[in-house]
């Protein structure tokens, strides 16, 4: 027999080779520190959202813009200005919240805290539907930029989105640090690319003179036929509102930071704050550079090619490029190695930004599991230190979203600033009550609390003023859906923590418990005198209960009557006790036993031995323990009742051994003879008898058995 440290390891490896090839080692959690994150690598993380926005934030501007009419686009500078200081200004807002609560709940902290329940769950609530979106949004749009490189893949839009899932799901299964130097490398080439590009399109532009060009510099554009009917100056406003709104998704993401705090390395705070300031100076830059190169290039992005160009079947040969697609063609030269660089950069960036999400969504669902509005589970970190649940939970939801929506940005960005700006705006508010009562009890320097009422007073009013806009504008095309989705999600989570509180009260120890039992009754359940279930009959012996059956369920009358015969001639000294069941049910008619049997002796505990195949192919389920297995859910919701699964493995099993330990006694009986009937275990004052139950005459499926039967 092996050693229980050589059994154990022998164990491992055989359970894991797959786990491991595609995971990799699991970690001790004393291995948590080493997995947090230095500034360099947190940066790649956290903020590839917001700075890859700029793929698809100054598109989605000048597309609206583009419905008014060509000259509508001289508002594109005005908006981006405005744009470019609302970041800021959160940016900065988000500084402050990672000092007063760096303990990763970020504006879910901060409403807790300030507001209450109800406020912190509207926050969740957003920024779960946030995480889903960024990452539905992102892999979208990634998609979109590969396709621009190589229009061919087109057809397979879908399909490709998911699986660009699947890989980012998979990479951040392997840890947290891990995945961020994985993802590091893109998003720096990215960041490279684009400073590239607009220094040498500036370049090119002020020294050179040159004009820039792109595929859709010559187009004719029409305005909408929507925004023709009714040119009214309420109409105008709307448009430009809109243009803002959709300009504003490039402010997705900010929040991660806060969000993430405890994930970088000491000192914690102010590493976040560096990187935080960092993502805040970059994506400025970048979304006005972008949209200025565009501007300057003629670059047309169209959302409705019949109206605007004349033409339903414009796109049909060739789909539309993105944005960033062409300028890269007006700066670089369509086919040349930057372009592709670009393109290639572009795409990874964007699959990447869904990075943010799978960071963000799995510790605030951790954070609400704690405070318990959550399932427990999410709480579980696996292998490699990361709350592997969570990630899963986010990839479902953004992989049905992809499908809905067929991988297409310009409809699902609809839905994804809303709860973006929901809990920019709750946790400002938050922030102005924490900064109120600080001053008021003293526990805040006056000075400190007064820039804070400031920076957080201005965001809050900013980003109340952003959300009125985006709900207004974007309610009729597709943002209706976030106000049935929230309000779901924010009863969900009541309801959980309404639920755990019922059961926390339940389970609470009480005066009036009374522990400790008078005697004990146990049964072993049989069909056929076989080694699992003398197996299970030994373990029941070595317990040494009180009362001590064996159980069959007469299924088949004839099946039973031979079954009597062989116990009879067998010899084993315990009784043997036939249930009938007319109805061809094992689990109703012990159950009705079982609970008649608790009637009449409430003192007594009950336990019921049920032998379990254990076996080493996913396919070898299909043909064991199903029986066992309704058996003992029905048994669960008897009273008193204690069900000991007593395993017997197969050999295949042998080939993966999942059970840990050391050998308990009972568990080699292969190799081994059967002991005979004279060195079986005994049962003191035990008896080969025979109970015969009988069934009523008027029995049903719910009530079986004759009460006058023998107990």
């Amino acid at each position: 027999m092996p050693q229980r440290h050589q059994h154990d390891k022998t164990a491992v490896n055989k359970i894991n080779p797959l786990r491991t090839l595609f995971l990799g080692r699991a970690l001790r959690n004393e291995k948590l520190e080493g997995e947090l994150l230095p500034k360099r690598i947190a940066l790649p993380i956290f903020a590839s959202d917001p700075l890859s926005s700029v793929a698809y934030g100054p598109q989605e501007l000048l597309m609206i813009l583009t419905l008014g009419g060509i000259s509508f686009l001289t508002f594109a500078p005005g908006i981006a200005l405005m744009v470019a200081l609302l970041l800021t200004v959160i940016v900065l807002s988000y500084r402050k919240v990672i000092q007063a609560y760096p303990s990763g709940g970020g504006d879910y902290e901060v409403a807790k805290k300030n507001l209450g329940r109800g406020a912190s769950l509207v926050v969740a609530a957003a920024l779960l539907l946030d995480y889903v979106m960024t990452v539905a949004v992102s892999v979208s749009s990634g998609t979109d930029n590969l396709i621009s490189a190589f229009p061919e893949l087109a057809p397979h839009r879908v399909e490709i989105a998911i699986g660009f899932l699947a890989l980012i799901f998979a990479i951040n299964l392997r840890g947290i640090r891990e995945s961020g130097f994985s993802f590091a490398i893109p998003t720096y080439v990215f960041i490279s690319t684009v400073f590239v590009m607009m220094g040498t399109g500036l370049y090119k532009v002020v020294v050179l003179g040159q004009t820039l060009a792109t595929t859709s510099t010559g187009y004719e554009v029409q305005a909408a036929h929507e925004f023709l009917d009714n040119p009214t100056q309420v109409a105008v406003v709307l448009l430009l509102l809109r243009a803002f709104a959709s300009g504003c998704s490039a402010l997705t993401g900010i929040e991660a930071i806060a969000n993430g705090v405890p994930a970088f390395r000491e000192p914690k705070i102010k590493n976040a704050n560096i990187t935080m300031s960092v993502m805040g100076a970059t994506a400025v830059l970048m979304f006005l550079g972008t949209t200025w190169l565009a501007l300057t290039a003629g670059v047309k992005y169209i959302e409705n090619p019949k109206d605007q160009l004349g033409n339903v079947d414009f796109f049909s040969t060739e789909p539309q490029q993105s944005l960033m697609a062409q300028i890269g063609i007006a700066v670089f030269g369509h086919g040349s190695l930057l372009f592709y660089i670009l393109q290639a950069a572009t795409a990874a960036v964007l699959l990447l930004a869904a990075n943010t999400a799978f960071n963000g969504f799995p510790l605030l669902s951790s954070v609400l599991s704690k405070d318990g509005f959550a399932p427990k589970m999410l709480q579980t970190r696996g292998d490699r230190l990361v709350y592997s649940n969570g990630m899963l939970s986010l990839a479902v939801a953004a992989g049905a979203l992809i499908v809905v929506y067929q991988a297409s940005v310009t409809n699902l960005i609809q839905l994804y600033i809303l709860g973006v700006f929901t809990s920019f705006t709750v946790g400002q508010i938050g922030m102005i009550v924490h900064w109120r009562r600080g001053m008021r009890e003293n526990s805040i320097v006056r000075k400190e609390a007064l820039g804070g009422l400031a920076i957080n007073g201005l965001g809050a009013l900013m980003t109340s003023s952003v959300l009125v806009i985006v709900t207004l504008t974007k309610f009729t095309h597709g943002a209706w859906l976030v106000f049935i989705i929230m309000p779901a999600l924010w009863v969900l989570m009541y309801q959980t923590k309404k639920y755990y509180a019922e059961v926390d009260k339940e389970i609470q120890l009480k005066p009036e418990i009374q522990f400790g039992s008078k005697g004990d009754y146990a049964i072993v359940l049989m069909d056929k005198l076989t080694a699992p279930q003398l197996k299970a009959l030994d373990y029941a012996l070595s317990s040494k209960h009180d009362k001590l059956e064996v159980v069959h369920i007469a299924v088949d009358p004839e099946r039973a009557e031979e079954f009597e015969r062989e116990w009879t001639e067998y010899g084993i000294q315990i009784p043997l006790r036939i249930i009938p069941s007319p109805f061809r049910d094992f689990g109703a008619p012990l159950s009705e036993y079982l609970t008649e049997y608790r009637a009449m002796h409430e003192e007594q505990r009950m336990a019921i031995y049920l032998p379990k195949y254990v076996v080493g192919h996913w396919w070898e389920h299909i043909f064991h323990n199903h029986r066992a297995n309704r058996i003992r859910k029905q048994l669960m919701y008897v009273r008193g009742a204690m069900i000991v699964l007593v395993p017997w493995r197969l050999e295949s099993a042998d080939n993966i051994d999942l059970f840990s330990r050391a050998p308990m006694p009972g568990d080699v009986r292969r190799g081994e003879r059967l002991r005979s009937r004279s060195s079986l275990r005994r049962l003191e004052g035990g008896k080969n008898t025979v109970i015969r139950m009988t069934a009523k005459k008027d029995a049903t499926p719910d009530d079986i058995l004759d009460p006058n039967d023998e107990q």
